[in-house]
């Protein structure tokens, strides 16, 4: 699948799309119960639930910490061999558009997409599959790179970054 998703800012965590203010994130494994709210009906643009049930697919919730009910964005991994697989990410529904809440929010899954690589021995490597417009904009703001076709690839010198930036006080 192509993945079609915009990087909003580079923060520490996410914030108010009004006020700046900083919210600290969690990023958790999603369960079943999370699903009956993340629908097309509500605003989600993927199939959530059939994402779920892929084999092999591990999917993850951005939480803040004062509101651990409220997801923020989502994001489904794939250990591969050397490196993990982002397969589908998205931003919630109210945090998309011009009349978003929050930014930060792709960035925050990113990063820990890149924290999951560390921590399996692949040195933060994470590959995703690009709708071909977006290419130059996943170079230049995650910094990844265009190995061929529509896959691009973010290395270890900007995984390191992207995991210190949004989770400093980790240990691998």
């Amino acid at each position: 699948m192509e993945l079609d998703f915009e990087i909003d800012k580079i923060t520490e965590s996410i914030e108010d799309a009004q006020t700046g203010e900083v919210y600290k994130t969690l990023v958790l494994p999603v369960t079943q119960t999370d699903l009956k709210g993340v629908t097309k009906k509500n605003g989600w643009n993927f199939d959530w639930k059939s994402e779920y049930l892929q084999s092999g697919h591990e999917l993850y919730k951005l939480v803040t910490v004062n509101e651990p009910n409220i997801i923020h964005g989502l994001i489904s991994l794939e250990r591969q061999e050397g490196f993990v697989l982002m397969p589908l990410i998205e931003t919630a529904p109210f945090n998309f558009g011009k009349e978003k809440k929050f930014v930060g929010v792709p960035c925050n899954l990113v990063a820990y997409a890149c924290k999951l690589s560390q921590e399996c021995g692949f040195d933060g490597v994470v590959a995703f599959d690009s709708k071909t417009a977006l290419i130059s904009h996943y170079e230049k703001s995650l910094g990844a790179v265009h190995v061929g076709g529509r896959r691009m690839i973010i290395y270890e010198e900007r995984a390191e970054f992207f995991i210190n930036k949004y989770f400093p006080n980790t240990e691998v």
